[in-house]
């Protein structure tokens, strides 16, 4: 890994030509950064902190195979774990492109700052995660590497801020996308509750996910599909919505008007000897798959949730015992292996060295979103996606542990390049409207800028397009949701959205769930319109308009999607209805002897 790489001069820009970016997670920070350096005027919204992103909380690291890789490690063997973790449905052109560049971007972090954890001789301490056939994963901190990563990016963007040559907005929400005649011209926002507009010649979406969806979440609050919600309402393609990827392994915290925020326990913790049992003390991950604990994290958690169904309570939670790991590896080696987890874990009232831990499965990553092609393009001229809010094919339909973060680098520097080269105004829509797509990874523009290297269930499913409908009543007016309303269903709250989300289309989906909870979100759809932008609500009201829009994809993509595929689990899927129905049948008997708690 150089620590020499440099961003060349790169082309003239025309006076004043400026670059929106929207979030400040790992690929909007980078890419910000990029853009700037290379001359752009840059202005980076976000709608907190520069820290409240998904990046900040990544405990895994950045998946890449360096100049010098782990002995018998190839490029070639990422892009195949790759491809086999998602489960036939990534676009393979931009796996290999990925995985090929990645070395390239790891270099650009070092160069803003970015120092990744080294061996006691100085070369770079490559760990292994579950999936990857060699060590390939980069940690800074051991098990903060999002937070170092983000810090690190965070200070170069202050400091080009203090130069005079990038510009920050935070705690200011993008509403709106701006555009003219089908070009993307700018972004509204809302800012200390102003409205206000901002003109640019390109935006770059980099909001990140929506795990806001979902009753248990590894995403900080910030997550509520913000950037997906703007795409939409503006005409932009998305895909693989369907796709939502759950960590088997979530701190359920008990309930309470500030639980805090969530915890994810890395799966390196089961990688270290620490094993799942349930309310009655029992290990049951043998029982679902040979490498129990060890098993791919849409199995663990798929595992996780049929044994708590047969447990007759499909909302609880199991435990993670970690102390089986001090027992045998000795004291004092969960604060030395995982000092930021033992951290949070005594801050939440449990000593792991000690203590069960109580976990979940939780909302983590949506593989799809935005549809771009391999330049970061959409199918809108003007608009940019990269990151989690992006779905550029490479994740498929499972995403393969450390790829989330390489992936924001290499696509958010490659929207940056697009911009430069300003050869993505004409020509931007193919005839079928899809984005266009290069004929090979090498069809792009030379990596100057980071590393100065050379260059339906019943056959009736909704569409994945805007869902539509005709209201069942008046709209409510901005801003206010009534008491009730759809024939005495629950009225819509955010929090009634997140249950009927993890309860119908979460772990666990078939296609009975699934109709339910279209009929559900339409009627509260009537009632809050969520394809509407109105001068009236806050920051709240137009999360949750995102958050029912997006969940009205969701739940459209997936009744579409019939059978299971990766991430996305049918039990009404014919591969798997029997197998369930007798896994059901035998464990019947079981009840639990401890209570669990709800979220």
């Amino acid at each position: 890994m150089s620590s020499q790489a440099r961003v060349s001069s790169g082309p003239v820009l025309p006076a004043g030509r400026r670059l929106v970016v929207v979030g400040s997670g790992i690929a909007g920070l980078y890419a910000a950064l990029l853009a700037a350096d290379a001359g752009a005027s840059v202005v980076l919204l976000t709608k907190g902190g520069l820290d409240h992103s998904n990046t900040w909380y990544a405990q895994g690291g950045i998946s890449a195979v360096l100049d010098e890789p782990s002995p018998g490690d190839t490029v070639a063997a990422h892009v195949t774990d790759t491809l086999q973790a998602g489960a036939g449905h990534c676009n393979a052109e931009a796996v290999r492109l990925m995985c090929t560049e990645a070395r390239s971007d790891i270099a650009g972090l070092q160069r803003f700052g970015v120092r990744f954890d080294v061996e006691t001789d100085g070369d770079p301490a490559l760990g292994l995660e579950a999936a990857h056939s060699a060590p390939r994963i980069l940690h800074a901190g051991g098990d903060a590497t999002g937070a170092k990563v983000a810090g690190a990016l965070i200070q170069a963007v202050l400091s080009r801020q203090a130069a005079g040559v990038l510009t920050v907005i935070t705690g200011a929400h993008a509403t709106a996308l701006l555009h003219d005649g089908g070009t993307v011209t700018g972004v509204e926002f809302l800012q200390d509750g102003k409205r206000a507009a901002l003109h640019g010649d390109a935006v770059l979406l980099a909001t990140g996910g929506a795990g806001r969806l979902f009753a248990q979440t590894t995403n900080p609050a910030v997550a509520t599909a913000d950037g997906l919600a703007l795409a939409v309402r503006a005409g932009a393609r998305t895909a693989d919505l369907e796709f939502f990827q759950f960590h088997p392994t979530c701190l359920v915290r008990p309930a309470g008007p500030a639980p805090g925020e969530p915890l994810l326990i890395s799966e390196a913790v089961r990688g270290e000897g620490a094993v799942l049992v349930d309310g009655n003390g029992k290990r049951f991950m043998r029982a679902y798959h040979p490498d129990a604990e060890l098993a791919p994290r849409d199995v663990v958690s798929r595992s996780i949730a049929l044994h708590l169904a047969k447990l007759g309570d499909p909302n609880g939670h199991v435990y993670l015992d970690a102390r089986v790991i001090e027992a045998a590896r000795g004291a004092g080696f969960l604060a030395r292996r995982f000092p930021t987890l033992t951290e949070k874990t005594l801050a939440a009232g449990i000593d792991w060295t000690r203590d069960l831990v109580p976990v979940a499965p939780a909302a983590h990553y949506w593989m799809g979103g935005v549809l771009t092609d391999l330049h970061a393009r959409t199918s809108m001229p003007g608009l940019y996606a990269a990151g989690e809010v992006a779905c550029t094919g490479v994740q498929g339909a499972n995403r393969l542990a450390s790829n989330s973060l390489l992936e924001g680098l290499v696509f958010g520097r490659r929207a940056v390049e697009d911009f430069l080269s300003s050869c993505a105004v004409s020509g931007w829509v193919s005839p079928d409207g899809a984005p266009p797509r290069t004929s090979s990874a090498a069809g792009g523009l030379p990596l100057t800028y980071a590393s100065g290297a050379p260059s339906g269930d019943e056959g009736s499913a909704p569409s994945k397009g805007f869902p539509t409908g005709t209201p069942a009543e008046p709209a409510a007016p901005a801003g206010s949701w009534p008491s009730n309303f759809g024939g005495g269903s629950e009225p819509f709250s955010r929090d009634a959205l997140r249950r009927l989300m993890t309860a119908k289309a979460g772990v666990l989906r078939n296609g009975v769930l699934l109709r339910e909870a279209t009929e559900t979100l339409d009627r509260w759809a009537a009632v809050v319109l969520p394809g509407t932008v109105t001068a009236g609500p806050g920051p709240r009201e137009h999360e949750d308009r995102n958050l029912l829009l997006a969940a009205q994809l969701l739940v459209a993509a997936a009744r579409e999607r019939t059978a299971s595929l990766g991430a996305h689990y049918r039990s009404d899927s014919p591969a798997d209805a029997a197998g369930i129905a007798d896994e059901l049948q035998e464990h019947s008997r079981l009840r639990p002897k401890a209570s669990l708690v709800r979220d």
